[in-house]
């Protein structure tokens, strides 16, 4: 990467930095983008806090819109819920480099469902998370992703497993077998890419 190309990023990690959210919407940086939406769905936030509840604590820890470093792009995604291994965390600060993150969890929305399965996909598999689960209340489903592999907006996860809700999610890299009975579920919507 060339010393413009860092300087971009930086350029666009401080603009991303000194910008105000109006209350009620949460930004995310996208690969140079800035993307802001509004808060999420109740059923969202019970999804979320069903799966943090379901990760031991004696061995992970689960953080909430935790925003995560791609390295090499200019993207600050804040993931759902971000999990990782005690102690393995860099020290104080917003942001966690993605190395340092065992697994991302988003949940999608009607405002989400693109970047979720789509360039999130591709950023978190740079970043070479060892795993990536959407959490799909419209298609009652999740979709685990898993061995990333590629660089830029060329990566992605080799491995894809996909789970209805009811179903256990098995996340060996917890090694948990997370239950998805209690997920709600929303009306579907139509999109513009099919997940």
């Amino acid at each position: 990467m060339t010393a413009v190309d860092d300087r971009l990023i930086t350029d666009a990690a401080q603009v991303f930095e000194d910008f105000e959210v109006p209350e009620g919407y949460k930004a995310e940086l996208l690969r140079g983008d800035i993307v802001m939406m509004a808060g999420p769905d109740r059923v969202h936030n019970r999804i979320v806090l069903s799966v943090l509840y379901q990760i031991p604590r004696d061995r992970w820890e689960p953080l909430q819109t935790q925003d995560i470093a791609i390295p090499g792009e200019s993207s600050e995604p804040q993931p759902d819920l971000v999990v990782l291994e005690l102690g393995s965390e860099p020290g104080p600060g917003r942001l966690i480099p993605a190395p340092a993150v065992t697994l991302l969890v988003e949940v999608v929305s009607k405002n989400s469902a693109d970047a979720d399965y789509g360039i999130k996909r591709s950023m978190y598999a740079a970043g070479r998370v060892p795993a990536y689960l959407i959490i799909d209340p419209f298609e009652a489903e999740c979709l685990l992703l898993t061995e990333p592999t590629g660089t830029g907006e060329d990566a992605d996860y080799k491995v894809e497993r996909r789970v209805g809700f009811g179903d256990p999610v098995p996340l060996d890299v917890l090694d948990v077998k997370l239950e998805t009975a209690e997920f709600g579920t929303l009306p579907k919507f139509k999109r513009h890419r099919r997940p």
